[in-house]
């Protein structure tokens, strides 16, 4: 099985991002790693240790995010024994693990203003003082910052050190998120297939179908890389044929006709007493109705239509496994019908 933290992809704006990481990996700087949620910025990170000088040192990873404030500076900086309710012995925090390696904090702008100044102390003078102790210690480390959030404009607003800033982004390795990295979508759905099939002990990779490979071009990618690889080891974990391409994809996977439902509002006294009723939300809602297409001629909207009802039939064939009695169940039509539908478009070899 191939390593989880190699880097996919064959875009210009994702292999320029890549090399620019490289580049910095050689020098002793901080560097900050901005991107949005599933980019891969750990990998980043790790490229960045593994490519430096530090590769036989210690790599310690810190969602900053993950802690809460109250315990956030105690683990990166560690505490004496009795320094606070629940310290009963000495502990080291994540900088003196990572002496003579990199210290990687994921979710940076999540600092709070305590651990912003103790860590612009470390970051200048190279030395951090546990809680409890006024004796400082010193720490060889590099550090990785990661973020999704605007640092530049938290700074300008006060929530962020302005300081702190200048000195982790010695160099900014800003990740294209999955939308714009142009083909990278089908190189990266054939490898998570890929592997898919190979942990299901699938003799054989069939690839992505018609349907499904368009279906992942259109998808915004919200969750970028992350996201990509969930839907993609989902369809091929619930189409369970590998005598067929893949060809069916689940974006969301709480999708369901049987979803919870919220419990309608009860009324407030004053609304019982009046016997007012609210009108539903759509009534009362602001939003212009979408504009009616504009057709040129009768013969365009026909083609309009002819061309919805067979990405409909197409879908359906496909959600249905191509098994044309539960396809014409699931569109409420006769076998005849249906029949008649897949012969005018073409569709009855599918």
């Amino acid at each position: 099985m191939e390593r989880e933290s190699q880097f996919i992809g064959e875009s210009g704006a994702f292999l320029d991002a890549v090399e620019k990481a490289s580049r910095a990996a050689g020098l002793n700087r901080p560097v900050l790693v901005v991107g949005e949620r599933g980019t891969g910025k750990e990998l980043i990170a790790e490229r960045l240790h593994r490519l430096s000088a530090r590769w036989d040192g210690p790599l310690i990873t810190l969602n900053c995010a993950a802690m809460p404030e109250t315990l956030i500076e105690a683990e990166l900086f560690g505490h004496e024994a009795g320094a606070f309710t629940g310290a009963t012995k000495a502990r080291a925090g994540r900088f003196e693990e990572a002496d003579g390696g990199t210290l990687f904090l994921d979710e940076l702008g999540t600092l709070s203003s305590g651990a912003q100044e103790r860590l612009l102390r470390a970051v200048e003078y190279g030395e951090i003082t546990r809680i409890g102790s006024s004796r400082p210690v010193r720490v060889d480390v590099r550090i990785v910052a990661a973020t999704n959030a605007d640092l530049p404009k938290m700074a300008d607003e006060g929530s962020f050190r302005a300081d702190l800033l200048d000195r982790l982004s010695f160099e900014v390795v800003t990740l294209p998120p999955l939308r714009v990295r142009e083909g990278d979508v089908t190189v990266l759905s054939d490898y998570f297939g890929r592997r898919m099939a190979a942990e299901l002990d699938w003799p054989e990779w069939p690839g992505l179908g018609k349907l499904a490979s368009e279906a992942l071009e259109r998808h915004s990618w919200p969750g970028n890389v992350r996201e990509l690889r969930n839907v993609i080891e989902r369809a091929v974990y619930q189409w369970g044929d590998y005598s067929r391409p893949v060809d069916h994809v689940v974006f969301d996977p709480f999708a369901s006709p049987w979803k919870p439902q919220e419990m309608p509002r009860k009324k407030t006294a004053e609304e019982a007493s009046n016997g007012s009723i609210q009108p539903p939300a759509s009534t009362t809602s602001s939003v212009p109705p979408s504009p009616i297409p504009q057709f040129d001629a009768v013969d365009d909207m026909k083609e309009a239509v002819e061309a919805f009802e067979k990405r409909i039939l197409e879908e359906a064939l496909a959600k249905s496994r191509y098994n044309q009695r539960q396809t014409a169940k699931a569109l409420n039509l006769t076998y005849d019908q249906l029949r008649h539908s897949l012969k005018r478009h073409d569709l009855l070899g599918q």
